[in-house]
Parts: structure tokens; C-alpha cells; sequence
């Protein structure tokens, strides 16, 4: 579908040079002289790369109408994920390469945002906090606190995340999956 600039606002999905875009962020400029146009800043979906581009008036933007589904991680076959949809429970297989980094905190039967283009999947988001075991670190002591350092320690998706000096094996924390950072012991 062909829209305008005008209609163009956070979070729309575009189709520039046959990849696929999410708007950012967007300022319409309405100069003194000469016609208006829009500073628009964009994000691949897929290698969330960031692209600035202006828009003049007279141009026409390829819309992609993305949707957001509710996954649930299954299990790992190979280089693939299993999900299920939570709606139609229809099972969709995503390649390793697509998850990219947050693999790392993929757990089994976590619900996961899925943002889709039809039938495929481009990419998938995880929610902002897992609560995740600890399955391997070196012993607290008497007398750790918060604040006197922290330690690795490996969590039931084998991914290894700094922690307090207090927290021993079998302990659930929350982790921040944006960065990777521990949040709390819950």
C-alpha cells in the first residue's frame, strides 16, 4: 500500500529498496522557503541498522502493515526454534541467525513478542525481564553484600551474567535482557 508523508508516524513500517524499516522517529520541517518535507529516522527490522532519510511532499512510501503476535518458545532442533503462536497454536520455525543475540536468554516456553509481515516472522522480542535460576557460580560467603563486587555466574539458558557476590547456585534472579545485567534476587 502507497502512503504519504503526511502519514507517516512512530512505529509505521516501511518498504525502502526491498528491505523492511520501522520508523523511530520522524520531524516534519516546514522551511521559510521552498515545500515541506520529513527528517525521518529508520531501523531494519532485521540488522538493526540505522538509516536517516528525507521525504519531500510529492513523495509515495511503500506501507507494510507489521503486526505483533504472542510466540511461545517450544524447543531447539538443530540450527532452529520451534515457536508456537498463542492464538492459532499454529507452529512457525525460526532460524538461529534471526534471533541473533537474544538467544542468549531464550527460555523454554517463554512467551516472546513476535513482529510479523503476513505469515513471516522478521523478528523477535523478548520481554524486558526473565526470571532465570542459577545453575553454576562460586559460593557466597559470610559477610558478601551488594555493594562489595559481583561474580559470573551461569543461568538455566547457559548464558553468563554478573551478580552479587551473594547469590549462590539455585537462587531465581530477574535479568535485564536489553543489556544482559542482573536486576535483583527474587
Amino acid at each position: 500500500m502507497t502512503i504519504s508523508i503526511n502519514q507517516i508516524s512512530a512505529g509505521t513500517g516501511l518498504r525502502i529498496d526491498g528491505e523492511i524499516f520501522l520508523v523511530s522517529e520522524y520531524s516534519h520541517v516546514k522551511p521559510g522557503k521552498g515545500s515541506a518535507f520529513v527528517r525521518v529516522k529508520l531501523r531494519n527490522i532485521k540488522t538493526q541498522q540505522v538509516l536517516e532519510r528525507t521525504f519531500k511532499t510529492a513523495d509515495k512510501l511503500d506501507d507494510v502493515a507489521l503486526e505483533e503476535r504472542k510466540l511461545q518458545n517450544l524447543y531447539r532442533s538443530g540450527d532452529n526454534f520451534h515457536f508456537m503462536d498463542c492464538v492459532s497454536y499454529e507452529e512457525i520455525i525460526i532460524s538461529q541467525d534471526m534471533l541473533g543475540d537474544s538467544i542468549r536468554f531464550l527460555q523454554d516456553h517463554l512467551e516472546v513478542t513476535g513482529i510479523c509481515d503476513g505469515d513471516e516472522v522478521l523478528k523477535i522480542v523478548l520481554p524486558t525481564f526473565i526470571l532465570a535460576e542459577i545453575t553454576q557460580t562460586e559460593p557466597g560467603y559470610k559477610g558478601d553484600s551488594s555493594r562489595a563486587g559481583t561474580k559470573p555466574a551461569t543461568i538455566d539458558t547457559g548464558a553468563i551474567v554478573q551478580v552479587p557476590l551473594f547469590v549462590n547456585i539455585g537462587d531465581r534472579v530477574k535479568i535485564d535482557t536489553r543489556t544482559g545485567t542482573y536486576v535483583e534476587r527474587v
